[in-house]
């Protein structure tokens, strides 16, 4: 279905505006938000969607909408596991956590503005060559395999886009409010908060090597990847402090994407091999094959997600991992506050640590063996409390 220019233009005006109004009345007062606020306002933007989607269904009809609704669905899956990157790149700089929100709506923007001209480019090659379905099949196959290496979402691991910007983007030791250049010694430098919006957009155009073909596995109308991709994006910063305490939890996620990537990966194949032109294969005539559609790739997409989250939930190792990898994460972000940071804000974050330290001597040993440098660890924690110990004698003596 053709989709009229007056469409296109009131859905892209949509959401520049949508853009705009986060940056004006959300992110540009550095703060960090509530988990009320997050809640609320990725609610809003997951019904904005599925309102969205609704609209397709309604005036594009029932394929229309399935296939927004599955892309939506699994755009929005691998927006969560890009979110593990996120949180890496964040930690990796030490970005101070009110203004996290800034870098990651600038990640967000980029990544909508990469993310388009891939789409554009790969409806371009698929309305010229049949065959690029092929290539999108492997990539996602292959991506498939790597979400399945052990270690895929190390904190101890920092990406090649992180390394990287700082070798070549050398910047100050040190953060100046939400400034991307500040002044040392006379002389006007980056600061490390233009690296991590360097960084965040960098890495996003490796996550675009394997959701876009991905979606146009279940789609090749441009303007419902184009939509979807956008929706899944839009909630992502207030969905990032909502679950970013839950994410190492969610043990399984990656063998759930692989999952879906390599059932779409599949799919592809069978689209490409039904419009095969490739004179070695079948001597260049479509091959009689099954093809999915897109309402049973939708049921299993959803189907895998399900079972993925039911099964890192209700996981006794993903319970053991969240407070080991919580209390490691609570213990390096106390010992790299400001020397200024309020009583109350180390206060809520060691108080999560010691909640988590607690738990943690509870464990079956077998699960203890969670902690990879065990040594390092305990460091860590014994530093966490010496530094905690100091705030409250400086703060008794005022």
């Amino acid at each position: 279905m053709e989709v009229p220019p007056i469409v296109w233009i009131l859905t892209v005006t949509g959401i520049l505006a949508l853009l705009a109004f986060d940056f004006f009345f959300h992110v540009r007062k550095a703060h960090t938000p509530t988990l009320k606020e997050s809640a609320t306002w990725s609610a809003i933007y997951v019904g904005l969607a599925l309102a969205f989607g609704l609209g397709v269904w309604f005036f594009g009809g029932s394929k229309m909408g399935t296939e927004y609704f599955a892309g939506y669905v699994t755009e929005e899956a691998l927006s969560v596991d890009n979110l593990f990157v996120f949180l890496i790149i964040l930690s990796s700089f030490k970005v101070p956590r009110k203004h996290q929100q800034k870098v990651l709506l600038f990640g967000i923007a980029f990544s909508l503005l990469a993310r388009t001209g891939f789409i554009f480019l790969g409806a371009a090659l698929i309305n010229s060559f049949a065959w690029v379905f092929y290539i999108f099949g492997l990539i996602l196959l292959v991506t498939a395999g790597n979400l399945l290496k052990p270690d895929n979402h190390d904190d101890d691991h920092e990406t090649l886009v992180v390394r990287l910007a700082k070798k070549f983007l050398p910047a100050s030791e040190h953060y100046d409010g939400d400034k991307l250049f500040t002044h040392v010694d006379g002389k006007k430098v980056l600061t490390p908060i233009l690296l991590v919006m360097v960084a965040l957009g960098g890495t996003d155009i490796l996550f675009a090597l394997d959701s876009i073909p991905a979606i146009f596995g279940l789609t090749q109308n441009v303007f419902i990847v184009f939509t979807a991709t956008a929706f899944s994006l839009m909630g992502l910063r207030q969905l990032f402090f909502l679950i970013d305490e839950l994410l190492d939890r969610l043990i399984y996620l990656s063998y759930g994407l692989a999952a879906i990537l390599a059932f779409i990966g599949v799919k592809l194949v069978l689209h490409a091999l039904h419009e095969n032109t490739l004179p070695f294969i079948n001597d260049g005539n479509p091959v009689n094959v099954v093809e999915i559609s897109t309402a049973i790739s939708l049921i299993v997409i959803l189907g895998m997600l399900t079972i993925t989250i039911l099964g890192s939930v209700l996981s006794p190792k993903g319970k053991a991992r969240t407070m080991v990898s919580g209390a490691k994460r609570h213990a390096t972000e106390y010992v790299d506050l400001n020397f200024e940071t309020d009583m109350a804000e180390r206060e809520r974050i060691f108080g999560k640590m010691v909640r988590e330290e607690q738990e943690l001597k509870k464990l079956p040993e077998k699960y203890k063996r969670l902690i990879r440098n065990e040594t390092q660890f305990m460091d860590l924690i014994h530093r966490a409390h010496a530094e905690h110990d100091q705030a409250l004698e400086r703060a008794g003596e005022k």
